[in-house]
């Protein structure tokens, strides 16, 4: 039997007829994949059950000057760093795009999407709303995606529990919740993370980076 990439003579000869070796379609190019929506929508929850189940993306890790919430991990869930050094990165054009989020600021390592599209491998980025309208103008190949809870009433409850906050900072995510959801339409896909239906969030997510694979305009990154 010929090598997928050689020739078949033995056919070739039997039809009198030149077959072509070359594939119909190359291998999926990597994609950039936004996953956004308002606070308390679940972001880290999707990201962190990806990781367990070894889905073959690279997360990119935001860096932010807030302190860690319990349980977060240093170069895991974010790189904390102090208002100085996120003053170099941005004085040094190391970061996609950054934005301050609540008072403190997050950004995005420009490194990190680069090595890992230039190894092959899908990038994965974690951002607010008003990030992923900028990663849109940065790099409008990538794929949107809108991530949120199943209502107002269940957001609120979320981010009450994380226990957190001020009540007067609650009420201030859940003003800007309102706005963000308006944005919604500036997406390509939409994502609802029901309470206790992690998986299924994922699942959908998953289904939609399938499909992005699929597609016969392919999305060609520039970066």
């Amino acid at each position: 039997m010929a090598h997928p990439n050689e020739p078949d003579t033995t056919l070739s000869n039997t039809l009198g007829l030149e077959i072509d070796p070359a594939p119909y379609f190359p291998p999926p190019i990597p994609l950039v994949v936004v996953i956004s929506g308002p606070s308390g929508a679940g972001k880290d929850a999707v990201i962190k059950r990806m990781k367990q189940r070894g889905v073959p993306f690279h997360f990119v890790v935001t860096a932010t000057t807030r302190p860690p919430r319990e349980g977060e991990v240093h170069g895991r869930d974010y790189f904390f760093v102090s208002m100085e050094a996120f003053a170099e990165m941005i004085e040094k054009d190391e970061l996609l795009e950054y934005a301050i989020v609540y008072g403190d600021y997050k950004g995005i390592p420009k490194r990190q999407v680069r090595d890992a599209l230039a190894s092959g491998r899908d990038v994965i980025l974690r951002v607010d709303v008003q990030g992923a309208a900028t990663i849109r103008r940065l790099i409008p190949e990538a794929v949107f995606i809108f991530l949120t809870a199943e209502s107002e009433e269940a957001l609120t409850r979320r981010l009450w529990e994380r226990k957190s906050e001020s009540p007067e900072k609650l009420k201030l995510r859940v003003a800007t919740a309102r706005k963000e959801m308006q944005r919604v339409q500036e997406f390509d896909y939409a994502v609802v993370n029901r309470d206790g239906a992690l998986d299924e969030a994922v699942d959908q997510i998953l289904c939609i980076i399938s499909a992005e694979k699929c597609r016969v305009r392919r999305r060609e990154i520039h970066l």
